[in-house]
């Protein structure tokens, strides 16, 4: 394994993005538990794209401009339905104390959806983890796989991370009122933000 590919992926990672925020999201409204279970599905929502570039579906992805923008304004619409239900007082990603709020299989479910509707994610396999496996690879497919396994594990533990920071600092935010209506409005932003760059993106 590369330290250069290693770095990249770290940095890719961990920058802020739709699963950072969904994490920070939910570990803030429900702890430690919920953060773990949005951190699981924002890693989980890395499969698709990873087969996807097994297979070579990410090449036809990537040449469609049909498939693409489809995938492209399901996400931006998904991104807005977040930034929505963040303002909500009591929406689903409300930044609430709830020891009663949402399942597991929700929480992972929810994440799943931001990492999947993003048509970046299956073109960024299919540009990046090439970069990283040489012409004469005897198995390619097998570098493939140990390369996206190394990404997801990477996504995982830092998402976990930075939702067990957000988990540690919950009780310090929630009984202040002024400060979780600031976070609503932080997070609200930051979906409609993220939303709106992926609406100009192109491929």
């Amino acid at each position: 394994m590369s330290f250069a590919f290693l770095l990249t992926s770290l940095i890719v990672v961990a920058s802020p993005g739709t699963g950072v925020l969904y994490t920070l999201a939910s570990a803030l409204s429900g702890g430690a538990r919920v953060a773990i279970a949005a951190s699981l599905g924002c890693t989980l929502g890395i499969l698709p794209a990873m087969l996807a570039a097994m297979v070579g579906l990410a090449a036809v992805l990537h040449a469609s401009a049909l498939a693409f923008a489809t995938l492209k304004w399901l996400g931006v619409g998904y991104l807005l339905y977040m930034a929505w239900q963040s303002l909500r007082e009591h929406g689903v990603l409300s930044v609430e104390a709830r020891e009663d709020g949402a399942t597991n299989a929700r929480v992972i479910a929810r994440g799943f959806l931001v990492n999947i509707l993003n048509p970046k994610l299956s073109i960024f396999f299919f540009a990046f983890l090439p970069q990283f496996i040489s012409a004469d690879e005897v198995h390619p497919l097998a570098r493939i796989l140990e390369l996206s396994t190394t990404f997801m594990l990477m996504t995982f533990i830092v998402f976990v991370l930075y939702g067990l920071f957000a988990a540690s600092v919950r009780d310090h935010v929630v009984s202040r009122p002024t400060v979780m209506a600031w976070l609503r409005r932080a997070f609200a932003g930051g979906f409609a933000l993220l939303g709106a760059k992926l609406a100009f993106a192109e491929r």
